[in-house]
């Protein structure tokens, strides 16, 4: 009698959600959908999600630890990766996870080319996908200056020069990202801030219109020999 109790209040419980959320219809929508039969490359956007999903959980472990001042920056850094425990897997995860994340993207966009996933009714979830993969950049773009050593010294010196290559407003990003004329303590600050807060919050939102447009228009089909 117990197990029939609980599952009778399982149930209803279920239905109070029901009635104020919807959440059976949205479960059917996302989880229960019917697919075309696929291969593997269709797991690549859920590989990109997951390494995001990685970078998320990794990231905000090393900021618990990271200070983002040019005297303690790097400092802080060689702590996390030799002193802290599992600091060396957690900022190796970050690391390499970050380099999965732009060859896993890339791939993904490429199998979206040679399917035709870009055409109608996919116009609109095509663009949040270039969206994401330039977000993506930005991502290691910013973070790559924020161990404050030399290598990321100077790739960030080329990185802004080329920036500032565009004419008219190519003098204005490029200060823009400095924060002056040259690399600083400004620079640091205005690269972490965006790293952890500016391109995380545009990610996110960006990655929700991007899955609502997949569930909403569903995935193409490989494409046939006849077509």
């Amino acid at each position: 009698m117990q197990p029939a109790a609980n599952d009778d209040r399982l149930k209803q419980t279920g239905d109070w959600l029901d009635e104020r959320t919807g959440w059976r219809g949205n479960w059917t929508a996302v989880f229960l959908r019917k697919i075309p039969k696929v291969s593997w490359a269709y797991t690549l956007g859920s590989a990109t999600l997951f390494t995001l999903v990685l970078q998320f959980v990794t990231g905000i472990l090393l900021t618990l630890y990271y200070v983002p001042e040019p005297q303690q920056a790097y400092a802080s850094v060689t702590y996390i990766t030799n002193e802290l425990s599992f600091g060396w897997l957690i900022r190796g995860i970050h690391h390499w996870g970050a380099s999965a994340m732009v060859l896993l993207a890339i791939l993904h966009m490429v199998r979206v080319i040679i399917y035709g996933a870009y055409k109608y009714p996919r116009e609109v979830t095509w663009l949040t996908g270039v969206g994401l993969l330039l977000l993506t950049f930005a991502f290691g773009f910013t973070g790559y200056l924020l161990p404050w050593d030399q290598r990321a010294y100077w790739a960030t010196v080329v990185g802004t020069q080329i920036g500032s290559v565009p004419p008219v407003v190519g003098g204005f990003t490029k200060d823009l990202m400095l924060g002056g004329p040259e690399i600083s303590g400004l620079t640091l600050s205005r690269f972490f801030g965006a790293h952890v807060w500016v391109l995380p919050s545009l990610l996110v939102a960006l990655v929700a219109i991007h899955l609502f447009l997949v569930v909403r228009n569903g995935i193409t089909s490989p494409p046939k020999r006849d077509e």
